[in-house]
């Protein structure tokens, strides 16, 4: 009977995991069938499990799935699992990075009459993405989190009023930069202004990509970028950045970084940094990087409040 249930679950395990043919798994499941996320609290029924698993395979399309082990004791099974795949599609907002992954994990089942009941799995797939270097803010969060801190925090549901953070925002003030990298030995490029340096020992920087730029996708994929501080000589610079010209290049002059990152000459300053961790953070992701080449110039920088630029030679001394 154990042996008929191994071979009937890894069948079916195979269908859905490996081909796609989620429909294998309405014959291993009971009707009301629930699946509940160990670390996260989520739980879904067999419909959505079944969505996620086309989701996953969508991102990752040759995703194979080989189970090390079954352990049956009565109406409880547990299996351990390893699965393999290569990230060369969209998978949750994230772009392809082409990057191939193995992850591994374990279900704990509750069996009725010979079917999978209730699954508690220590694994979603987050971890895929995990496992490629990325990881949500939350995740971030939660992992720095010791056992024994007691975590305190307000409620922040809801909304705040849109017009008391839009006057919040005014009173902070920036620089502009615009970030490069390459793509296809093409130059790309956006304007940012949510640039911070984390440390400078080891030297860290840190810069927020809305997903929905135009250049997101090439900076994702790549190694390394390049964050150019505009001089308070580049205002049609920012223009050019901040438009969906197609080649924001065309009449700028630059040259490359040591690993090829676009950097614009007549900048105040200038960096290439490798790109060492990806922070999703809802519409946005965070890219902290480690400096590898600075420059510096005697330009003075642009400044930038309240949606004006200001010239940073004239700053009134405190």
């Amino acid at each position: 009977m154990q042996q008929k249930f191994e071979d009937t679950l890894k069948e079916a395990w195979t269908a859905a995991w490996d081909r796609g043919e989620v429909e294998a798994l309405n014959a291993i499941s009971t009707s009301n069938y629930t699946r509940h996320g160990k670390s996260g609290g989520s739980s879904m029924n067999l419909h959505q499990y079944q969505a996620e698993i086309r989701a996953i395979r969508q991102g990752f399309p040759d995703l194979t799935t080989t189970i090390d082990s079954i352990l049956v004791d009565g109406e409880r099974a547990a299996i351990f699992w390893k699965t393999t795949g290569t990230h060369t599609e969209t998978f949750l907002s994230v772009p392809a990075t082409g990057k191939s992954v193995v992850t591994q994990g374990s279900n704990q089942i509750d069996l009725r009459e010979g079917l999978i009941h209730r699954e508690t799995v220590t694994w979603d797939g987050t971890e895929l993405l995990n496992a490629l270097g990325i990881r949500s803010l939350s995740d971030a969060i939660a992992a720095e989190k010791s056992p024994e801190t007691e975590v305190v925090m307000a409620d922040l549901s809801g909304e705040p009023d849109l017009e008391a953070m839009k006057a919040f925002n005014r009173q902070f003030v920036t620089g502009v930069t615009v970030v490069t990298t390459m793509e296809d030995g093409k130059p790309r490029g956006l304007a940012v202004n949510a640039y911070s340096s984390i440390s400078l020992e080891p030297p860290l920087v840190m810069v927020c990509v809305q997903k929905t730029s135009s250049t997101y996708p090439a900076l994702f994929g790549s190694t390394h970028l390049g964050i150019n501080i505009l001089s308070r000589e580049q205002k049609d610079t920012v223009s050019t950045f901040a438009s969906k010209s197609s080649d924001k290049f065309a009449d700028i002059e630059w040259h490359q970084g040591p690993e090829g990152s676009p950097l614009i000459d007549s900048s105040s300053a200038m960096i290439e940094a490798e790109i060492r961790e990806r922070f999703q953070a809802k519409t946005h992701t965070i890219f902290v990087c480690r400096v590898r080449h600075a420059e510096g110039t005697d330009i003075e920088p642009m400044v930038y409040k309240a949606g004006r630029f200001y010239d940073g030679a004239n700053l009134a001394s405190l």
